[in-house]
């Protein structure tokens, strides 16, 4: 008889994961520029709707970051994937994929949407020239899906990057520490 030893049931765990995550981005046909467009033009939509005050804060920004669906799945390691597109004056200029790798006390998979705005021209321009940007002490978020308003600080008026995060489904329990990080997609017209 085979035993399994801890590492290896995580390893194949995580694997398991990663496949799972490709699987439903290929499932969701995100892959040409046309239908992420589309997607993007959606969540946005649905990010007005619920929350009126982002216009505002759209209308504010140098640039926003919209990733219409991430995908997150952990048992123990975990991690996410999604794709999206990077808006300037309302018109998609790039193509950006997010990786996200946790570990931790975790269980569960969840999706949701999540938008950056760039309130700063230097963070945007930080952003684009970045070979692979993670997230940082300058971002402030703004919503979490949890019931609460949009409501804007003093802190978030002032903050480079504002991030928000909604439409949440599915279920992941569990604390991690967790690193995101945005790759630009190039050439385009092969994602």
């Amino acid at each position: 008889m085979t035993t399994f030893s801890r590492r290896a049931f995580a390893l194949s765990g995580l694997a398991g994961s990663v496949v799972a995550l490709v699987a439903c981005d290929r499932i969701n046909g995100n892959t040409a520029p046309d239908r992420l467009d589309a997607r993007v033009d959606a969540t946005l939509a649905e990010m007005f709707a619920q929350y009126g005050k982002t216009r505002s804060l759209a209308a504010r920004s140098a640039g926003m970051l919209v990733m219409p669906l991430i995908t997150e799945a952990g048992l123990g390691l975990g991690g996410g994937f999604g794709r999206g597109a990077l808006r300037v004056g309302g018109v998609s200029v790039e193509y950006y994929n997010t990786t996200k790798a946790n570990w931790g006390v975790q269980i569960g998979a969840n999706q949701y949407a999540h938008v950056l705005f760039f309130m700063t021209e230097d963070a945007l321009t930080n952003f684009r020239a970045s070979d692979g940007w993670e997230l940082g002490a300058d971002v402030e978020a703004a919503i979490y899906d949890d019931g609460q308003t949009f409501s804007t600080s003093t802190t978030t008026n002032s903050a480079p990057v504002i991030s928000i995060i909604f439409g949440q489904a599915g279920l992941k329990l569990g604390v991690t520490i967790e690193g995101t990080k945005y790759s630009k997609m190039a050439p385009a017209e092969r994602f």
